[in-house]
């Protein structure tokens, strides 16, 4: 249970990051919003955006990859269009604040593991050994 709140509240700074960084394209309303766009965000992710990268396969292909990134911006305007109080002006605000939120979560995760615990790097010496051939 942990591990899902930190997860929710990586994906609610991602969101209001893309907020503060993209200004008119899109806006919050209200915390509450924010906070149910990150859960519902987590919820299309798991579920709705498989499908349509099935359904695009074809079209992602063709594009070497790059049309996923706008299957991430339907994946975020979905988001936008079922949450009172979330507002996303059109599909470039939409793309462009999935990358944002990507970045920010694949950032902020890279210090949080898979149970939620914050992780910290060691520095691990080896005496004895020789790695030269």
């Amino acid at each position: 249970m942990r591990g899902f709140l930190i997860r929710l509240i990586i994906t609610a700074l991602g969101l209001w990051v893309a907020d503060a960084l993209l200004g008119d394209g899109i806006r919050f309303t209200e915390t509450r919003a924010l906070i149910v766009s990150a859960l519902l965000l987590g919820l299309v992710n798991a579920v709705i955006r498989p499908i349509l990268l099935i359904l695009t396969l074809p079209l992602t292909v063709v594009t070497l990859g790059l049309f996923i990134l706008v299957v991430n911006g339907i994946s975020l305007a979905l988001v936008a269009w079922l949450v009172p109080g979330f507002e996303i002006t059109g599909l470039f605000a939409a793309t462009v604040g999935a990358i944002v939120v990507s970045l920010v979560s694949w950032v902020v995760s890279s210090f949080v593991g898979g149970s939620g615990r914050i992780e910290r790097m060691r520095r691990v010496e080896v005496t004895g050994r020789r790695v030269d051939g």
